[in-house]
C-alpha cells in the first residue's frame, strides 16, 4: 500500500505517519510504549492496550480471568492467548475455569 492511500497525520507528541484506518494510534507513539520485559512485552500494540484498559499489569491479575473473557476484549486476538498462557505457565499460574 502506497502513502497516497494512506491519510497523513501528525500526533501530539509531533510524530508524523500515515494510515488508512479511522484508528487515532499512532504507531510510533505505541512502540516508545512497548515494554522492555515482562508478559505485556509479548503482545501487539492492540493486545496490550486490551489488557491495560481493563487494568489487567500483572500475571496474578490476568490468571482471575478466563481465556473466555480475555478474547471478549477489544483488540485481543487468538494468537496472543499462546503467548499469555506460556507467560502463566513460567510463573505456575493458569487462566481461570
Amino acid at each position: 500500500m502506497a502513502a497516497s492511500d494512506k491519510n497523513k497525520r501528525t500526533c501530539s507528541q509531533g510524530h508524523t505517519y500515515y494510515k488508512k484506518s479511522d484508528c487515532p494510534t499512532c504507531p510510533i507513539c505505541e512502540q516508545e510504549r512497548k515494554p522492555d520485559s515482562g508478559f505485556l512485552s509479548r503482545l501487539s500494540a492492540p493486545a496490550r492496550r486490551a489488557l491495560e484498559a481493563q487494568g489487567i499489569t500483572t500475571l496474578q491479575m490476568l490468571a482471575t480471568f478466563s481465556e473466555k473473557d480475555i478474547l471478549k476484549l477489544h483488540g485481543m486476538g487468538p494468537a496472543s492467548l499462546p503467548k499469555l498462557r506460556e507467560a502463566l505457565q513460567e510463573q505456575g499460574l493458569v487462566f481461570k475455569d
